[in-house]
């Protein structure tokens, strides 16, 4: 039962850390290369993409929409490239309404690392090759370098208030086992202790019983 119990811990925590890790933003610092609206197979990865209805098609069974996305290098000369879309009203609770502005904003950003004009593109999500799936920018803004530093403090706070969540989770079952389940161990162990004690002393007498019984033999 231990490893069962720490089997499922464990598969909850890295439940939580995978979705905090695709929901929470991160910052890359890059140069924006240029921007692209592509079609795009989304019928077997339709979750990774914030809304399938806008600028859905299906042609030859395949369901296939128009989506935005900027082409950026990062410092190290890797590519890295981003979906744009709106997230609406919907998970992440980004309220992002705005994919066309951004798309402009990318847009005059554009350069080159010969004359390097490099950005803070914010931004959820996961890229896969294999899946075909790519980060979401939410924002993006001129910084001075490469080497600029840029403080998470938005993911800061949501952990600072899950973390303080969780403690509070914590506080109050540990309340709630102190006052239902302990004292009910309690009696139960108590019950199971006096039962054990009838036992014994049962045996105790029926051995003495049996004792006597068996004494004239033994005189005998």
């Amino acid at each position: 039962m231990r490893y069962v119990k720490w089997g499922l811990i464990g598969t909850v925590l890295l439940s939580l850390f995978a979705f905090l890790h695709y929901t929470l933003p991160r910052t890359d610092i890059v140069i924006v290369t240029g921007v692209d609206i592509k079609l795009e197979q989304v019928s077997p990865n339709s979750i990774f993409w914030a809304n399938s209805e806008t600028g859905t098609v299906t042609a030859d069974g395949k369901v296939q929409r128009d989506v935005r996305f900027i082409n950026t290098t990062k410092a190290n000369g890797k590519p890295r490239v981003f979906r744009n879309e709106d997230t609406g009203w919907g998970w992440p609770p980004y309220f992002k309404l705005d994919s066309s502005n951004l798309h402009t904003e990318a847009q005059g950003l554009i350069s080159n690392r010969d004359n390097p004009q490099w950005v803070a593109m914010r931004a959820y999500g996961w890229r896969s090759e294999f899946l075909s799936i790519y980060p979401n920018a939410v924002s993006v803004r001129p910084v001075e370098g490469p080497d600029v530093r840029i403080i998470p403090w938005i993911n800061i706070v949501i952990l600072t208030l899950l973390a303080a969540f969780a403690f509070w989770l914590w506080r109050v079952w540990v309340r709630f086992k102190e006052r239902r389940i302990d004292p009910v161990l309690e009696d139960a162990a108590v019950a199971l202790d006096e039962l054990d004690d009838r036992a014994d002393a049962a045996a105790d007498k029926a051995k003495g019983f049996f004792g006597r019984m068996a004494a004239p033999f033994r005189r005998k």
